[in-house]
């Protein structure tokens, strides 16, 4: 486990993609917990608090509303609110689907056809979504976009684009489509050497990225794309 005085503010300056008066957003390493749980392992919300105490020299606790999160294993863009207001409209924004979240994932195979809109029903099964039948009772319904952005021998570069958002949509669909996300041994895929498991059994640095986050302005209404640059070992897997 790492602790919050492992991260200098200079590195946790780094993670950080956009901020104003009622916003902060950073780029989430993958295998960091968004935020804090029973395992008491650094989570984002921890390190980003810091940052605004230190930044802006603020004693005690600091102000940061949740308003979405990713999987640990993901890493890529989260937007926190700096304030009550801020939080409970963005909060309506992802409620309402009004955001645009795209993702890369590079995926084992190639997917058929290269691009296409998955439409399935998940239900939870422990720590996993379930694809089945549509409509079963309490099953909710996902669909996403995809198209492959290239292919390197066995594996593909697949852009998502959510259109619902529930979780493990991304990698439960992918794998239903006979690819499931490189590294993501929950559903599927082989195990990548040298890469280690971290609490509730996820393999840390599945090949999924939250690359691009679009939505309104809580306080302004305008509209802002939050990119985030996709890691330089995104694209390599050793597979055993």
């Amino acid at each position: 486990m790492r602790i919050e005085t492992d991260w200098t503010f200079e590195a946790i300056r780094r993670l950080v993609l956009y901020q104003d008066n009622h916003l902060l957003a950073m780029q989430k390493p993958a295998g960091m917990l968004t935020q804090a749980d029973r395992t008491g392992d650094i989570c984002l919300m921890d390190l980003a608090r810091r940052y605004l105490r230190e930044k802006y020299h603020k004693p005690g606790e600091v102000f940061l509303g949740l308003v979405h999160r990713l999987d640990r294993p993901v890493g890529g863009v989260i937007v926190f609110a700096r304030t009550g207001k801020a939080a409970r409209r963005l909060s309506e924004q992802f409620r309402a689907r009004k955001t645009k979240k795209v993702y890369r994932a590079v995926v084992e195979g190639r997917p058929g056809p290269p691009q296409g809109e998955l439409t399935h029903w998940l239900m939870k099964s422990g720590m996993m979504m379930n694809v089945v039948a549509p409509r079963t009772p309490s099953s909710l319904e996902a669909r996403l976009i995809y198209r492959t952005l290239e292919t390197r021998g066995d594996t593909s570069l697949v852009e998502v684009e959510l259109i619902t958002g529930r979780r493990h949509q991304i990698r439960a669909q992918l794998a239903t489509l006979g690819c499931p996300i490189v590294g993501d041994i929950k559903y599927g895929a082989k195990a990548i050497r040298g890469e280690t498991r971290s609490a509730g059994d996820v393999v840390t640095g599945i090949r999924l990225f939250a690359s691009c986050l679009t939505f309104r302005h809580p306080t302004t209404g305008a509209q802002i794309t939050l990119e985030a640059p996709t890691p330089r070992d995104f694209l390599t897997a050793d597979q055993q």
